[in-house]
């Protein structure tokens, strides 16, 4: 019997050592497997093994335990392996057992092998089951005394390869994994040799049982399965980024028609800016409390919020005289409510209102911009931080909180909207969805959806109505449509339910509401086991069909690759033939897998039930 061991990289940093001799072609004596196999190695191949000799490769043979032959090809170079892939997985077919080798202090050489040369032999060592051994071979250097031999050592591990790449390595190529300080009779002997001979037995043993036909090295009569691709990626959905703070802004800006608060300055009493008490009150304590505090027609109050213990800083805002008037009614022919009328009384507040309204409206959160619009109005640090601190004191924050996690949390963004969701406070609008009764905010609607704004503004019946019906969709649907336009998230409970809302979505023309439930369609779809897709009473093909309906075009082309994907799966189904011939055109041409494979698979399984049958014949 022979065993075909066969070598690959080098022990020496650089390839060669200083003072080492060069033999053959490029190899060198004295090296690994040539210090384990002794003074009775021959450089030549083996004459049972002359066919298989490859002029690259430095090739000596030996006898072990007595009788066997050893048959060693080495290669220090890992550029054989670009140059002449063809003759090197040649050599390697006939491998019993594979030895990788790399310097410890030649990092450069083993970053290439990792991740260069690794991905390529890492799928064909996994089919062919070769046991392979890492080696790496020399002490790790320490600039504070002598070399360092402890894997734990990291005072040089930016010029040499740590233990942990060296094991990480060894993992990924399923390898028995070893540290030779040097090459010395002891190491190599002992250590490498006992795993080499262990392997050298177990591979005697393995082929004492099998038969002839079935050796790996008789490769004309082996049978191998068919290759199978990994399917195509599905396509990506994409979704626009977010624009609650563009249309609050915006809402701020052109809104005035929707508004219920009205600024004046304490001192002139000219009018400064209109605004809305929901926005006001979802984001500020003390809106909350000077807009829903108890009504006075006495004289007028100051309600606020602000003034610490020790007489704080002063008043900021009051109500005007007679405080909030009720039912006033509107010039511009919408229904009559609530007017809220405030004086400004501090005169920085009164000089920055439109700064300080702009950055509520946008979620609160934006301090730095904030800080800078600030200074480049008032030109004067000290008036800056004054007023910076009365924002704060007005939005219920002080300066200790203001970079905390928990109070970042607390206001960013959308979330400044959520307590207005459902919520009957300064509600304007009431629609009645299947009997249920959801309250609404005008102004909110106005500024997140086109086709509320439309409703809301034109000439129709909702713009001149308190109550609103609608009609075609679920309850539960319009409440999560309304829940996105407030808290701009959207987290359906199912496939069905996230299709509802695509649906409400197109009917209102919310483009970024409509993508997020096409990727909550495709995490749902994606997330089941392909026993639960076999068995699901979800039709998928009727996905497809209201997906284009819908003008769904991601989430279609999504479920076109994703029907190909699981073809196997989808096409035992009776909904399959309700797609057009173009779609089946498509999916039969994205399938997986794919047809040439069946066929191959299926010649592939004749074959081998024709081998077995020959076999029984002649046993």
């Amino acid at each position: 019997m022979s065993i075909h061991i066969v070598a690959l990289g080098s022990e020496c940093p650089g390839g060669v050592g200083v003072g080492e001799e060069i033999m053959g072609q490029g190899q060198l004596q004295g090296g690994l497997l040539w210090s384990y196999l002794g003074h009775g190695a021959l450089v030549g191949p083996c004459d049972l093994e002359s066919s298989l000799h490859n002029p690259a490769f430095m090739e000596y043979t030996s006898r072990v335990f007595g009788d066997v032959t050893v048959v060693v090809r080495d290669c220090p170079s890992w550029d054989l392996l670009d140059s002449d892939w063809a003759s090197v997985r040649k050599v390697l077919e006939q491998a019993d057992i594979l030895v990788i080798k790399y310097s410890v202090t030649d990092k450069l050489a083993f970053q290439q092998v990792r991740n260069g040369y690794a991905p390529r032999l890492r799928p064909l060592l996994r089919h062919w089951g070769v046991p392979v051994i890492l080696v790496a071979v020399g002490a790790r250097l320490n600039d504070e005394g002598p070399p360092c031999t402890c894997p734990l050592c990291a005072s040089d591990w930016s010029s040499c390869v740590p233990h942990s790449e060296g094991l990480q390595l060894s993992r990924d190529l399923g390898a028995t994994y070893l540290e030779l300080p040097s090459l010395n009779h002891v190491f190599v002997g002992r250590y490498f040799g006992s795993v080499l001979e262990y392997f050298m037995i177990q591979c005697l043993k393995h082929k004492a049982k099998e038969r002839p036909e079935k050796r790996r090295g008789n490769k004309v009569s082996e049978l191998r399965p068919p290759h199978l691709e990994q399917p195509a990626r599905l396509p990506p959905i994409r979704v626009e980024e977010s624009s609650f703070s563009q249309d609050m802004q915006w809402l701020l800006e052109r809104g005035v028609q929707f508004a219920d608060v009205a600024f004046y300055a304490g001192d002139s009493g000219k009018e400064l800016g209109w605004a809305h008490a929901a926005v006001l009150c979802a984001v500020s304590p003390y809106f909350r409390q000077l807009l829903l505090g108890p009504k006075t027609r006495e004289r007028p109050q100051s309600r606020c919020v602000c003034r610490d213990r020790d007489g704080g800083p002063p008043s900021l805002l009051s109500t005007w005289d007679g405080g909030i008037i009720d039912d006033m009614p509107r010039t511009d022919g919408h229904p009559s409510g609530r007017l809220s009328r405030l004086v400004v009384k501090d005169p920085l507040l009164c000089m920055c209102l439109w700064e300080t309204l702009m950055f509520i409206y946008r979620g609160a959160w934006e301090w730095e911009h904030l800080q800078e619009a600030l200074e480049e109005k008032l030109k004067n640090s000290l008036a800056v931080a004054q007023l910076m601190d009365r924002i704060r004191s007005l939005i219920g924050r002080d300066r200790a909180s203001r970079d905390t996690p928990s109070a970042r949390a607390a206001q960013l963004g959308p979330q400044t909207l959520v307590n207005l969701f459902n919520s009957p406070l300064y509600s304007d609008v009431i629609f009645m969805v299947q009997g249920s009764v959801l309250p609404a905010h005008r102004a909110v609607l106005v500024a997140r959806c086109d086709v509320m704004a439309a409703m809301f503004s034109g000439k129709y019946a909702e713009a001149r109505s308190r109550v609103v019906p609608i009609h075609g969709v679920s309850s539960d649907t319009f409440l999560s449509f309304l829940e996105y336009l407030y808290t701009d998230s959207c987290c359906p409970a199912s496939v069905l339910q996230a299709m509802a809302v695509l649906v409400c979505a197109e009917m209102y023309q919310v483009k970024r509401l409509q993508h997020l439930c096409e990727v909550c369609v495709c995490a749902y779809l994606q997330s089941m086991p392909s026993r639960e897709l076999a068995s699901t009473g979800i039709s998928v093909v009727r996905l497809l069909r209201r997906a284009k309906c819908h003008n769904a075009e991601q989430l279609y082309v999504w479920l076109l690759h994703f029907i190909a994907n699981n073809y196997l799966i989808f096409s035992h189904k009776p909904d399959f033939l309700e797609l057009s011939d173009e779609e089946r055109e498509q999916v039969e041409r994205l399938r997986w897998p794919s047809r040439g494979y069946l066929q191959e698979l299926s010649e592939y399984q004749q074959r081998r039930r024709k081998l077995r049958k020959s076999r029984c014949i002649v046993m």
